[in-house]
């Protein structure tokens, strides 16, 4: 049994930067102006979540670099990483996730972190819940796809995080104004946790790992001829 101090490790910190990151960026508009706060554009928001997961994913994927419970999740599931190891995994995501958001809350203003749900997702009002998982789900199979098609299969081209950041940019530009655009259910737990409010959160656990799973089977199944994931203990 491989020891998973290391893969453990990366999934925190990686995952605590991701969380950190998309927060930031996204409370940087009620921080900026008191007076007169503001939504951060969409793209600006888009571009630094996708490039937060792209250089995180790169920097812990000798290890692990996974970042996401629905990749994880994935990956235990076509049999590429053991459940023991996928559940630590997922703690460790949760509890990097987690420590975002605290540290958000400590170093942002107060009322930027409330009116921001310190980078927290929420639906928009016109999108009912079965719309939201759906929306969630379709997004975050296509992340997972590119996942395996680009870090998983052997045969992928060396490319690090880089696809699996630009799919996340492409998903929120898609969904971002409907959902928030997760595709992580440690990115919506974390900040749920620190300010206490979980409205429809399952939302972004059902969606993500829905799609999540859909999409590791599909390319396992269609595409991947038994290769392991690296720090599958």
């Amino acid at each position: 049994m491989q020891d998973l101090k290391r893969p453990v490790a990366a999934e925190f910190l990686g995952t605590l930067g991701v969380v950190f990151i998309g927060g930031a960026t996204i409370m940087n508009g009620y921080a900026a102006n008191a007076a007169a706060p503001m939504a951060v554009p969409l793209v600006d928001v888009a571009i630094a979540y996708g490039l937060a997961f792209a250089v995180l994913v790169t920097a812990t994927m000798h290890v692990s670099g996974h970042l996401n419970p629905a990749i994880t999740i994935g990956l235990a599931v076509t049999r590429r990483l053991s459940v023991k190891a996928a559940a630590w995994y997922v703690v460790a995501q949760c509890a990097g996730a987690a420590l975002a958001a605290l540290a958000l809350r400590g170093l942002y203003p107060a009322d930027a972190g409330h009116l921001s749900r310190l980078g927290g997702q929420w639906v928009a009002s016109n999108v009912g819940t079965m719309q939201a998982v759906g929306l969630e789900a379709l997004a975050t199979f296509v992340l997972v796809f590119v996942f395996f098609g680009t870090i998983v299969d052997p045969r992928a081209p060396r490319v690090g995080g880089f696809a699996a950041g630009l799919a996340v940019c492409a998903d929120v530009l898609a969904i971002g104004p409907l959902t928030g655009a997760s595709m992580n259910p440690a990115r919506s737990f974390g900040p749920a946790l620190v300010t206490g409010v979980f409205s429809g959160h399952l939302i972004y656990w059902i969606g993500p790992v829905l799609g999540g799973v859909a999409a590791a089977v599909i390319y396992d199944r269609a595409f991947l001829r038994g290769s392991p994931e690296p720090g599958a203990g």
